[in-house]
């Protein structure tokens, strides 16, 4: 009898070291902080988090155990109005997210790897760390469009493509020079008319990346993710 149940306490204690394991401290602590699972709330809403694989700038995996996307509850209300506005126009076509609440020691591995960037040229493709991205109040999105499959549209680059291609402000001069496809324009279009109908604000640089708040904003509104 004794046996047994020394085996059982250490069955017990096993499963629950494996389950303590199986916390990531940086959602919880995103949760402590209010900050919301997407696919909680809007599960048609497709996530891949980049920077969970190696299908990134890095190569690596940055977020380790941080696979799901979080966002402040502003923030994710106004991706469900987003959705709603790109299921009605449509229909069939999923957001697909590539990276939303970024711990700010996360950023600072992403800053760091562009280190033969000058500041100023790095700052287009990563923000400054000192001054904090928005991805790191919960209120920006990486993300594209994709079937029902998850299999994303052509934009014309890759997630992560550091180059003039990817500029949104050199769209129309890139297609008057073929450089950028008609089908990867509008798709483009689909997106951006999508987000901003939710209230988010693209950038100049990145086809992916949408502000739900100025930088400014975010700081006086959330606290940032650790």
């Amino acid at each position: 009898m004794k046996s047994i149940l020394s085996l059982f306490i250490f069955s017990f204690i096993s499963q629950w070291s494996l389950a303590q394991k199986s916390v990531c401290s940086y959602e919880e602590q995103m949760k402590k902080q209010g900050l919301v699972e997407v696919q909680k709330v809007l599960p048609e809403v497709f996530v891949q988090l980049k920077y969970a694989t190696t299908d990134n700038f890095m190569k690596k995996n940055v977020y380790g155990c941080l696979t799901h996307a979080y966002l402040q509850k502003e923030t994710l209300e106004m991706l469900g109005k987003a959705q709603k506005y790109l299921q009605k126009t449509h229909p069939g076509l999923h957001f697909l997210i590539y990276d939303a609440a970024r711990p700010l020691a996360k950023q600072w591995d992403l800053w760091n790897t562009l280190s033969d960037m000058p500041p100023k040229q790095r700052s287009n493709y990563v923000a400054d760390p000192a001054i904090h991205s928005i991805h790191n109040y919960g209120s920006a999105i990486d993300l594209t469009l994709a079937d029902a499959n998850q299999i994303p549209l052509d934009m014309g680059t890759s997630f992560d493509f550091f180059g003039e291609l990817a500029y949104p402000k050199k769209e129309q001069e890139l297609l008057n020079n073929g450089k950028l496809s008609e089908r990867a324009y509008q798709n483009r279009l689909k997106l951006r008319n999508a987000m901003k109908a939710g209230g988010f604000m693209p950038i100049e640089y990145e086809w992916w990346h949408f502000n739900a708040f100025s930088r400014q904003d975010a700081k006086q509104k959330f606290k940032v993710v650790e």
